[in-house]
């Protein structure tokens, strides 16, 4: 499996402290998306699905974990691992929330036995792709033509209560590579971001 990074706590993209996963590889590109360089599938973040899992349940075993958030990247890119992966940390919470640039229509119409699996196992899936312009700080959302599908219904007591006063927010991490910054970012934000560090002489490479 494809994987950008794991981090935790993510506080920002879900109720709770929950596990976040960035799968690289995403053919969509959707202009000002805020993951650009998870575009491009990269040979050095292969993992087994096995030894993803271990990861996670290695951090389940030293905290609890009060979900998981799925994003990219697009998951459904990597369908069969993702339907494994699913399959096996289902038992380390009930709220697993995945993004992708599909529709939940669209997903379903491909009639494939991965993704059909994938969505079984599913709490909340936030579909649609990134639209620029249509980024209005929708909570939860990049932009407001996404929808939030519910899929378990035991999640929607939680969900409601999460985003009846919900806004979005950022996350910053510490990382050996440095900061990355998660969350739902404003409208422009890599431009803006790249003009800023660009006035203080920082080199993009």
């Amino acid at each position: 499996m494809n994987v950008a990074r794991i981090l935790f706590p993510v506080k920002v993209l879900g109720p709770g402290d929950r596990v976040g996963i960035w799968l690289c590889g995403c053919k969509r590109c959707c202009a000002g998306c805020s993951n650009p360089e998870l575009w491009d599938v990269d040979p050095e973040k292969e993992i087994s699905v096995q030894g993803l899992v271990a990861l996670i349940d290695s951090i389940a075993k030293k905290t609890s974990i009060d979900g998981i958030t799925i994003t990219g990247g697009e998951p459904f890119e990597q369908a069969h691992d993702l339907t494994v992966l699913l399959n096996n940390i289902d038992s380390l919470t009930d709220d697993i929330l995945v993004y992708t640039g599909f529709t939940l229509t669209e997903l379903k119409e491909k009639n494939d036995n991965d993704i059909n699996n994938a969505l079984d196992q599913i709490g909340v899936l936030i579909d649609g792709p990134y639209e620029e312009e249509r980024n209005d700080g929708s909570f939860l959302k990049g932009s407001s033509n996404q929808n939030i599908h519910i899929l378990k219904s035991f999640l929607t007591k939680r969900y409601g209560e999460y985003m009846k006063n919900g806004a979005n927010r950022i996350q910053n991490f510490s990382t050996r590579d440095g900061v990355i910054s998660v969350g739902i970012h404003e409208k422009n934000f890599q431009a803006d971001f790249e003009s800023r560090i660009t006035r203080k002489g920082v080199e993009i490479l």
